[in-house]
């Protein structure tokens, strides 16, 4: 059997840079549970509470990645996503309070009237390079990366989600911050893309809460693509910490539901609005269609087939994107 108390002390070591206060708190949702027929106890992860910048796991994600930017001496971040990015929004928050200049490459069209996520993103003063396509994001943050090189500047690209190992340690951390706060969930649901969420989850159950079995429901990509994605974060993870590979399981542990993606990244579908409804209705918790109200339509259906016991404790570890809403 290997020894995870080096790894775990090294995971608690990594420096961080404050961006809000922890932990978020963790609520008990009895409405909600009484409303989809759930015998098992109902607990959600309030990430979207996190005081700092619209909240959300990726001000989680960022405390550590921004923190090596900083010790590497940048002046600039640089990361992309959608015109809507819950990270984009968040990287130009964390850029504002550490004094820091920000490009995003967001892929889309440059919204006439910017509203939610875009709009914070504007207030917050980053610059935004708008592209067409997926494809050509990274490839621009490459660009402007070089071109601020050459002018002497020190940029430094933070890839889409930050869904990074360092990143995904983050979340891991929130896993032990989850269990200091006295909950050992059965089930933890959440919201998967990037990968990064889900690496760090998985991570950070086999590292304190072994017993945790880790739910991705897809915002967009097949369950193929995320869990490859996951594979490799995790292995990463592995090195960082000085692990041999395959010791945190994740290739038993990866489990990545993409039967709610509808018809694609942030486009409602009934289950989406229903879960959106009675998550605002019940427990006045909201949710977004790009990822959580999906991640929440995954763990209403589970439930109303009887997929929980009784005995269980389930747990929506919610990742935020309730500035998404306000569109």
């Amino acid at each position: 059997m290997i020894d995870l108390t080096t790894a775990r002390t090294k995971l608690e070591s990594l420096p961080f840079v404050q961006l809000g206060h922890y932990p978020s708190p963790v609520d008990e949702l009895a409405r909600l549970r009484i409303e989809i027929g759930l015998d098992a106890r109902l607990l959600a992860k309030r990430d979207d509470a996190i005081p700092f910048g619209f909240g959300g796991n990726k001000v989680r994600k960022l405390t550590l990645v921004t923190a090596k930017a900083v010790a590497d001496g940048a002046e600039v971040l640089i990361t992309c996503g959608g015109v809507q990015s819950n990270h984009c929004r968040a990287t130009a928050a964390t850029a504002a309070r550490l004094g820091l200049e920000c490009r995003i490459v967001a892929n889309g069209t440059r919204p006439e009237h910017p509203t939610g996520n875009a709009l914070l993103i504007s207030m917050y003063g980053a610059k935004v390079t708008y592209v067409s396509s997926r494809e050509e994001r990274a490839p621009m943050m490459q660009k402007l990366a070089a071109e601020l090189r050459s002018t002497g500047r020190k940029p430094f690209i933070i890839p889409l989600g930050a869904s990074t190992p360092l990143g995904a340690m983050a979340i891991a951390r929130g896993v032990k911050e989850l269990v200091d706060q006295g909950a050992n969930p059965d089930v933890i649901v959440h919201a998967s893309s990037s990968g990064g969420t889900q690496a760090g989850l998985i991570a950070g159950c086999a590292l304190y809460s072994p017993g945790t079995r880790v739910i991705g429901v897809s915002a967009d990509d097949s369950a193929a693509e995320i869990t490859g994605v996951v594979l490799r974060l995790v292995n990463g993870i592995e090195r960082e910490l000085e692990l041999p590979a395959g010791a945190l399981g994740a290739a038993d542990r990866c489990e990545v539901d993409d039967t709610f993606v509808g018809d694609g990244y942030g486009i409602p579908s009934n289950a989406s609005r229903e879960a959106q409804e009675l998550a605002a209705r019940t427990e006045a918790i909201v949710t977004d269609h790009w990822y959580t109200a999906k991640a929440m339509a995954g763990l209403i259906a589970r439930a109303r087939r009887g997929e929980f016991g009784k005995d269980q404790t389930i747990l929506f570890w919610h990742t935020g994107g309730q500035a998404s809403t306000l569109v």
